[in-house]
């Protein structure tokens, strides 16, 4: 006679209430599921597919055709060449050529337009790109994206440290720290727009001016030079709250006692900081770089509402693409870029700060 093991009975119960919990638990995240395809993965999906297509947007004559890699090799293909140069007999000093005539000579299936010149070890270079808009609006974003990235969280986690102290009118200073994250960016960027203008109707060169320190015209918004520095300090204003409000969730989670304890032992603040805060922060840190760093590469309201179609992040020039020229295949291809280096970047950060092992 066969006899059954001791407990088989029990655990096959818990093995079919298991399988039942989680037969229950797939209906219940079924809906949840289905609004998911509908509205991220089935449009990411179109997004990806367009990308390989010539599709034109409001054209009913045209006809969609496959193109490859077409519209990447249009947005991507770029170039540096050292630019010719001759010696003048006179004065012994280089002449070089003009980099945009250049790039424009060379024999090339695509022709090259010039994004920016550089010197190196004594030369100079021209980088050139098939959509010079494009590449610049991919430098720009990714300047814009580390530089707003690396002060909002150093300024965030001050602050953020600050408020997780007691000291009298804690809580009113919370609250009004949130006051820049809640205006709408459209008109926060139009009131930093009105304090950056170019004369003295505009604040800084009001004050600038009164200080002495300036004649009053400083073209913030006009020359290249200004233009993401001041775009930088509008949006850093902004979201540093946002970052601040993030880390302050995560400092409430460590464990009091853990400071009393090494207090006792002597230990200094920055020694509690870098031992106990930054290691039990990090974390929490690492999904508020993820969400910043993901706003901050597909910024576009900023750059639309302050420099128009003069200058691009790469979200704007996608929405150029899509509306001034109707290119929807183009505009595909450079959202499916940001789609791309988004998720390179939370990958980077997971892995670089071992959520997964701190978690």
């Amino acid at each position: 006679m066969v006899q059954t093991p001791v407990g088989a009975g029990k655990q096959k119960g818990i093995s079919n209430l298991a399988q039942a919990e989680e037969r229950t638990a797939w209906w219940l995240l079924l809906p949840s599921l289905l609004v998911l395809v509908a509205i991220a993965i089935y449009p990411l999906g179109r997004v990806f597919y367009s990308s390989f297509t010539n599709e034109r947007f409001a054209s009913p004559g045209h006809q969609t055709q496959y193109v490859g890699f077409n519209n990447y090799q249009t947005l991507l293909t770029f170039t540096i060449r050292a630019i010719p140069y001759e010696i003048d007999p006179a004065t012994g000093e280089r002449i070089y050529q003009n980099p945009r005539l250049f790039l424009r000579r060379l024999d090339t299936p695509r022709p090259f337009d010039q994004v920016r010149t550089f010197e190196l070890f004594g030369n100079r270079y021209v980088l050139g790109a098939t959509n010079a808009r494009f590449v610049n609006a991919v430098i720009d974003t990714l300047i814009f994206t580390v530089a707003n990235v690396t002060f909002t969280t150093l300024l965030g986690l001050i602050v953020a440290l600050t408020l997780a102290t007691k000291f009298f009118g804690r809580n009113a200073m919370r609250t009004a720290m949130l006051v820049p994250w809640a205006i709408i960016t459209v008109v926060s960027a139009l009131i930093w727009e009105w304090m950056f203008k170019s004369n003295r109707s505009g604040f800084f060169n009001a004050l600038f001016d009164h200080l002495n320190w300036a004649d009053g015209n400083i073209g913030f918004l006009t020359e290249p030079a200004l233009q993401l520095p001041s775009v930088l300090m509008m949006d850093i204003w902004k979201t540093t709250p946002f970052m601040a409000l993030l880390l302050l969730a995560g400092l409430s989670t460590i464990p009091k006692e853990l400071y009393e304890a090494a207090e006792v032992d002597g230990a200094s603040k920055i020694r509690r900081f870098f031992s106990i805060t930054l290691p039990l922060l990090l974390p929490t840190l690492a999904v508020a770089l993820v969400f910043r760093t993901l706003d901050a590469l597909k910024v576009f309201d900023l750059f639309q509402v302050v420099f128009g179609e003069r200058r691009y992040s790469m979200a704007s020039f996608a929405q150029d693409m899509l509306i001034s020229n109707r290119d929807v295949g183009l505009s595909s291809a450079a959202s499916v870029v940001i789609f791309l280096a988004i998720f390179i970047f939370a990958i980077f950060y997971i892995r670089l700060l071992g959520v997964e092992r701190n978690a």
